[in-house]
């Protein structure tokens, strides 16, 4: 079985993809290679990704809380999956989105640099929040421990 997503897990691939990202880029652009823009959909796009995931955990979880009468089992697994999905999807572009944000932090003093450096920020944020939103939706998907049976005959003390 397949553990729940770690905090921790999540910090580490962002920070780790983050280096690489800003090591491989700030190599490339020393090479005088034209780094890749960033465009201003991103970060709506990962929210809109965010909005839908948490849409498909919330109906999840009302199932879950006895609210909403029937929920199809398999897209209640496929709910999971996508939550965990889109947090460690959300990870690796916050790191991939806040290296390249560190890099153009470095480099407002450029025509560019202050757009480049918000659109950055803006997917970097995006995909802080599709990370968040999988694992919470990755939360809401959880069944709870089913309660102790009592032996007939004994009591419980």
């Amino acid at each position: 079985m397949i553990g729940r997503t770690h905090a921790r897990h999540l910090v580490a691939i962002a920070l780790g993809v983050g280096a690489i990202t800003w090591w491989l880029l700030t190599s490339l652009r020393d090479r005088g290679t034209t780094l890749p823009e960033v465009s201003w959909l991103v970060g709506p796009v990962e929210l809109l990704i965010a909005g839908v995931v948490f849409s498909m955990g919330w109906a999840v979880r009302q199932f879950l809380r006895g609210k909403r009468p029937t929920l199809d089992p398999i897209r209640a697994a496929r709910t999971a999956v996508l939550a965990k999905a889109a947090a460690y999807t959300g990870a690796l572009l916050v790191g991939w989105y806040g290296g390249q944000l560190v890099i153009w932090l470095g480099e407002l003093d450029l025509p560019a640099g202050g757009d480049r450096a918000w659109a950055s920020g803006a997917a970097a944020a995006g995909a802080l929040a599709m990370s968040v939103v999988g694992v919470v939706v990755e939360g809401f998907c959880r069944i709870p421990p089913a309660e102790p049976k009592a032996e007939v005959g004994k009591t419980v003390s």
